[in-house]
């Protein structure tokens, strides 16, 4: 599934292409994504004005002239740019039109995805308002994490994976990060130290920021709206690599499975002896 650095890739790659034009027409082949797409959409959105691009968690906001255009690009889903002689092949779900000519054609073989047209704010319709903060943003900071971690006996893999406390940071970074901070991924949240929340909150927004300039990280089938592979695959110093040997310590990696989603770490460099029974 596109994560943020993903969805965040995705984002810069076609904001270019896109403020300051206008829908011409959208062609909607298969209304049957997560949330039906509604049949008015066309009407909602032809003739107007792309004013922004922006990300918001793992959704895109198409701001227009007037309301907004929710896209969310599910398990599998990508945005492309192509031409109009281009025959839309078999999950090709959506073709919105520009009055320039171009076309960004949205693919979705397990059709998870969604387009939403949303005729006021945004940030208070039901799928944006409950989540958190952005990792990448300063009010994502130690004072914050700490508050939200007091006394909570969830495992701080889950916690940090949790929309509500903070969005975007999926499996992959989750994992990471915590790797670098020198946590244990069962340690349950309420038990880290400030310092340790203060390393937390560094690294999710490293491994955020370096996988973004690599493009994101190439797992099954992502590709950015380029067409070009994320990079940051490349990097990953524990995601993927249970029983193969640490980079920091030589130990074998070992792995549990947190929260449905399976967690790589170092018995060594994460220690589990400081987890609270």
């Amino acid at each position: 599934m596109p994560e943020l650095p993903e969805i965040e890739t995705t984002c810069r790659a076609i904001r270019p292409y896109l403020v300051e034009q206008t829908i011409k027409h959208i062609t909607i082949r298969h209304q049957q994504l997560r949330l039906p797409v509604s049949s008015e959409l066309v009407t909602d959105i032809t003739g107007q004005i792309i004013e922004a691009v922006v990300r918001r968690a793992k959704y895109l906001l198409l701001q227009l002239s007037q309301g907004y255009l929710l896209i969310h690009l599910g398990m599998s889903g990508h945005l492309r740019f192509i031409s109009n002689d281009n025959l839309p092949g078999k999950h090709d779900h959506i073709d919105l039109e520009l009055q320039n000519g171009l076309i960004l054609r949205y693919n979705d073989p397990r059709r998870f995805g969604l387009w939403v047209y949303i005729d006021d704010s945004p940030f208070e319709h039901k799928l944006l308002k409950h989540l958190g903060p952005e990792p990448l943003l300063e009010d994502f900071n130690t004072d914050y994490l700490a508050k939200r971690a007091l006394h909570k006996t969830q495992s701080v893999k889950a916690f940090i994976m949790d929309n509500t406390i903070v969005v975007g940071v999926g499996n992959i970074y989750a994992t990471e990060s915590l790797f670098l901070a020198g946590i244990h991924p069962l340690r349950p949240a309420g038990s880290l130290t400030l310092v340790e929340t203060g390393k937390l909150v560094i690294y999710i927004k490293q491994v955020l920021h370096k996988a973004i300039a690599a493009g994101g990280t190439t797992l099954k089938d992502f590709y950015s709206a380029d067409g070009k592979p994320g990079y940051f695959a490349q990097d990953l110093m524990v995601y993927g690599r249970q029983n193969k040997k640490c980079f920091q310590c030589d130990s074998i990696l070992e792995h549990s499975r947190i929260a449905g989603r399976n967690s790589t770490f170092c018995p060594v460099c994460q220690p589990i002896s400081s987890v609270q029974t």
